[in-house]
């Protein structure tokens, strides 16, 4: 089904089961620790032995040697792979640094040996009798150092590196009445996921399956067959229940590959899951930004001159954090200059982390507005709607499809109370506490990926929908029911989801916030066909019949659907594909973050005590789930703010504190209650469900809104995150 005009009136408009608060299907199998995630499979395959990775000791050099003989010999060892035993693999096309092969080392913990053995830690004893000689080389580790050699990046794959202006932003700077030049950074992140990446392998002749943790089904298989040189039919990849992701499991990562590899020398299916440790420095984390923001404004408000220039790092053939992506679409200003920088550095590959681009470029840009309203001598919220505006900036011929910021920022408004806000930094007191209310725009724009799905109606089963879509935690298995059952017109309990198979059709897969709204386009697009075989079957007018209540009816006839499937059942398959309306139209999601703290006036100790979301992002599937994934972002959005950061060590290259020990996320005791709002809308530019994502946007805004309320408690500001005590400590006001 190819999607290229505006959707009209359809079945899912009957929200009887779409739109619903429906508690997860697959609740009590995660409750009852019944779900099978990856590294507990042990059913699926018999005879499993354990592999446990080695990585490197260096981070830029070469291996001059690998003497694996005692871990060989050790009690219990079945195989011994060192990336010597072969050239280096070809690349995945999502992957920036090799997974594994040759004596090249391109950063810290990049796996050298595997080590398959009875047991885990007969497996683990064994890799740390692995002898590695190393010839280091000098490496670039400090992205401050090598800011002066970084060189202009493009956000696009294949696209030339360019500033993007319109108009003349440094003349219109210099003449602004009011102007802010401010430098703001961003640190390392790591995902920090509850389930490790974790792989089962099992060889079957030439043919490998995989019972894996993986976000992208078709990207993995793709990748794991390139990497390991096989035929694409020969690889099947098998990933039902993801237990968190957060864009780490985006891509192919060593944990696969060692376990092929692994079961291949072991003659065994093999299971592997990376350490905290290689999940920092071997996977993918969020990198680090510095970003320098310039805008300028007129006295009644009006942004006249905007530019937001990012800097980061990666890899070589690795590409940029793309922070500056909302400064181009969120606020109107007629003279713009954006640009992307990208220092080359041996850290463990930057990439994808939950709303990359947004989440931290608004930690800048959400700040820097907040700053630009207080040298105006106007009200945070008011400066952003006095800059609203319903076109792309760059292309006023094309509009938004939907922009509901205002709405957003005024709802938020008056439902936290913000007229209590003191327009002073530090007037605000409670004993000891400094209190204060801080507010940022949440931006995050919708994607649309084409979308496959099969979908069984039987006589007595009901409904079975198959798609290689995963569950990252975010309630696919729900919604991709609650559309089965909206568009064959019977009860939830009459549709079984299997997802994140290979063999199934290909799904647009969880990542980018694209997940829910394509997948469920996608079971659609199946649906419709499935209708239309029922009507054909039953001798209906597909356009007049109805399926209600497990009925199929058309003019005084009426049919029981089971009946209409007949013995043998009725099977379609489709997917949703998009044409232009995207280049047309302008897609993005909205939110107004509301954060109140409070602050410590003796130690500056900061306390996250209100949140508030109000977001406009389109028909919302299932308020339950998607108030789920908003709360989970708000949370990582007070952890970005106030604690969360890779420490690297600039001699050896690597992050210091990769693990849960050193690396401090939020816990229970640092989260308030949490409200969120969404705004009534559907959107028809965006699919046949009017949806669009939301789980990114909860996060994108949120940690500059703490930021804000921080200033706006102690007027200490602090542009470098993650704002801790130590940078709060000279600044704040004398104790009573």
């Amino acid at each position: 089904m190819k999607f290229d005009a505006p959707a009209s009136d359809n079945p899912i408009d009957r929200l009887k089961v779409v739109g619903q608060p429906v508690d997860r299907i697959d609740g009590p199998r995660k409750t009852t620790g019944t779900a099978p995630y990856a590294y507990e499979r042990h059913e699926v395959v018999p005879n499993q032995a354990y592999g446990h990775v080695l990585g490197a000791g260096i981070a830029k050099g070469r291996i001059t040697a690998i003497d694996a003989s005692a871990a060989k010999a050790a009690p219990g060892v079945l195989a011994v792979v060192t990336t010597l035993d072969m050239p280096r693999l070809e690349k995945g096309v999502t992957n920036t640094a090799s997974l594994f092969g040759g004596p090249d080392i391109q950063h810290y913990h990049q796996a050298i040996a595997v080590v398959v053995a009875e047991s885990f830690e007969q497996a683990r004893d064994a890799a740390a009798m692995i002898r590695v000689g190393y010839a280091p080389q000098r490496g670039r580790f400090d992205l401050t150092a090598e800011a002066p050699k970084a060189e202009l990046a493009s956000a696009d794959s294949g696209a030339p590196p360019q500033e993007d202006r319109v108009g003349d932003f440094e003349g219109a700077f210099a003449q602004a009445a009011i102007r802010l030049d401010e430098t703001y950074s961003t640190p390392d992140q790591s995902h920090a996921m509850m389930e490790p990446h974790a792989t089962i392998a099992a060889w079957e002749g030439e043919k490998l399956t995989i019972w894996t943790s993986n976000q992208m089904i078709a990207w993995g298989k793709r990748d794991l067959a390139r990497t390991l040189g096989l035929p694409a039919e020969n690889v099947r990849v098998d990933s039902p229940f993801v237990g968190g992701g957060f864009g780490g499991k985006l891509f192919l990562r060593a944990d696969a590959v060692l376990a092929a590899l692994g079961a291949r020398a072991a003659g065994r299916p093999v299971k592997v899951a990376l350490t905290r440790p290689l999940m920092a420095n071997n996977t993918t984390h969020r990198p680090a930004t510095i970003q320098h923001i310039r805008i300028g404004a007129a006295p009644d408000g009006r942004i006249t001159a905007i530019a937001h220039v990012s800097l980061s790092g990666d890899l070589e053939d690795g590409g940029p954090e793309t922070a500056v992506a909302q400064t181009k679409l969120l606020y109107a200003g007629r003279n713009r200059l954006t640009a992307l920088r990208l220092a080359v550095l041996d850290l463990p590959e930057g990439n994808a982390m939950r709303a990359p681009g947004e989440a931290p470029g608004l930690m800048a840009l959400e700040v820097a507005m907040d700053e630009m309203a207080e040298r105006l001598g106007m009200d945070p919220i008011e400066f952003r709607v006095v800059n609203d505006t319903q076109v792309d900036p760059d292309d006023p011929d094309r509009p938004f499809s939907q922009r509901q910021l205002i709405e957003c920022l005024r709802h938020g408004a008056q439902r936290f109370d913000w007229s209590r806000r003191a327009a002073t930094p530090g007037q605000r007191r409670e004993g000891r506490w400094l209190l204060g209310m801080g507010v940022a725009v949440g931006f995050r724009n919708n994607l649309v990926m084409a979308s496959g799905a099969r979908v069984r109606l039987d006589r007595d089963r009901g409904v079975t929908v198959e798609t290689d879509m995963t569950d990252i935690g975010t309630g696919s298995y729900t919604i991709i029911a609650q559309t089965a059952a909206e568009m064959m017109g019977v009860s939830l309990d009459k549709v079984t989801v299997h997802l994140g198979d290979s063999s199934f059709p290909a799904s647009a897969g969880s990542g980018g916030q694209w997940g829910g709204n394509s997948a469920t386009a996608g079971v659609y697009a199946a649906c419709v066909k499935l209708r239309e075989a029922v009507a054909g079957r039953l001798g209906f007018n597909s356009a007049e019949a109805e399926f209600v209540e497990g009925m199929v009816r058309a003019g005084n006839r009426g049919v029981r659907l089971g009946d209409a499937a007949g013995a043998d059942g009725l099977t379609a398959e489709d997917k949703m594909e998009y044409g232009d309306l995207a280049k047309r139209y302008q897609q993005s999601t909205f939110a107004g973050h509301f954060v109140e703290v409070a602050v410590d006036a003796a130690t500056g100790e900061s306390r996250v005590r209100r949140m508030l979301a109000v977001c406009a992002a389109g028909r919302i599937l299932n308020p339950k789930s998607a108030r789920s994934q908003v709360i989970g972002a708000m949370t990582m959005g007070v952890g970005a703010a106030l604690m969360e950061e890779l420490a690297v060590d600039t001699r050896r290259g690597f992050f210091v504190n990769h693990d849960l020990a050193g690396y401090e996320v939020p816990v229970c005791a640092d989260i308030p209650h949490q409200e969120v709002i969404f705004l009534d809308e559907v959107d028809p530019i965006s699919s046949p469900m009017k949806a669009k994502g939301v789980g990114e946007l909860g996060i994108c805004g949120v940690g500059a809104a703490v930021a804000n309320a921080i200033y706006n408690a102690t007027g200490v500001r602090v542009r470098h995150y993650p704002i801790t005590l130590d940078k709060l400590l000279e600044g704040l006001p004398a104790t009573m």
